[in-house]
């Protein structure tokens, strides 16, 4: 159906790593409604030119909360710690600041959170760029369709047209939808958020093409994801969380003698529990 062995899931990238772009040092995040609450504790973590970085864990293990809260600081409060952008301190305390600094997040949550469902594919793509294609609060429709044409062709939307309604396209063309929303804001670190839930096998392969191009372009990518087949065959270094820490850190799976595997991925985790358990003692 997708016209390959469905061994091979990921597309080839030969990757070119540069130096460090982003940086986020002893960032602490507090829960949102119970101050007395720390869910993420000291979490620190590079990202550089032309990198795929994965963050892995358990459910519940503060990974949403961690990219939202650096976002914009859309998750939680009393929030504490430093991010940069190529050695230079930025300002993501708002979304807006944040987008200004050079981020973009492509939330798990694409129908509640991504997309105006019942919008068409046009107006979704420039809802976060919309300063961009207005002059004195009045859009420019002509400019607004021409990006939208550009983005159907760049990431391969299929939809009868860009005045289609996103709420009749498949999961997998939705998706690409948030994913062109965020890359017409010119980000330099993009996060994705289970970029891949919900969608068959055959648009995530091209979801992956997408993002490849993205490190190939010498943007950064962090990539949140459950599936761990899908950190190892797409990223070139993954951190590992649990109970709101960043627990380890290992290669990519290319590394074939110290490369990251499902098994080292969980021993982290497991290891981590037993420390706290033997701690609380």
């Amino acid at each position: 159906m997708v016209g390959r062995p469905l061994d091979d899931r990921f597309p080839p990238r030969a990757p070119n790593i540069g130096d460090v772009l982003f940086e986020v040092r002893d960032w602490n995040v507090h829960h949102p409604d119970h101050a007395d609450v720390v869910q993420i504790k000291g979490a620190a973590f590079t990202v550089r030119k032309g990198e795929i970085v994965g963050i892995a864990g358990l459910m519940g293990a503060g990974r949403t909360e961690l990219a939202m809260s650096i976002f914009g600081r859309s998750h939680g409060q009393k929030i504490t710690g430093t991010a940069t952008m190529r050695g230079k301190p930025i300002d993501v305390s708002t979304v807006g600041r944040a987008m200004k600094a050079g981020l973009a997040y492509v939330t798990e949550d694409r129908k509640t959170l991504g997309l105006v469902l019942d919008d068409p594919i046009k107006h979704n793509i420039s809802l976060a760029s919309l300063e961009t294609i207005s002059t004195g609060g009045v859009l420019d429709d002509a400019r607004e369709t021409r990006i939208a044409h550009d983005y159907r062709a760049r990431v391969a939307i299929r939809c009868s047209g860009i005045l289609q309604e996103v709420v009749n396209l498949s999961g997998g063309n939705q998706q690409k939808v948030v994913l062109a929303k965020w890359l017409n804001t010119s980000p330099e670190i993009l996060i994705l958020d289970e970029p891949t839930r919900g969608i068959d096998v055959g648009a995530k392969y091209e979801i992956y093409a997408i993002i490849n191009g993205l490190a190939e372009a010498g943007k950064g990518v962090v990539m949140i994801s459950s599936e761990m087949p899908e950190l190892l065959g797409m990223c070139d270094r993954i951190y590992v969380m649990n109970e709101g820490r960043i627990v380890g850190e290992l290669p990519g799976a290319r590394d074939a003698q110290d490369g990251a595997t499902q098994e080292k991925i969980m021993r982290m985790i497991i290891q981590t529990k037993e420390d706290a358990h033997d701690a609380g003692r």
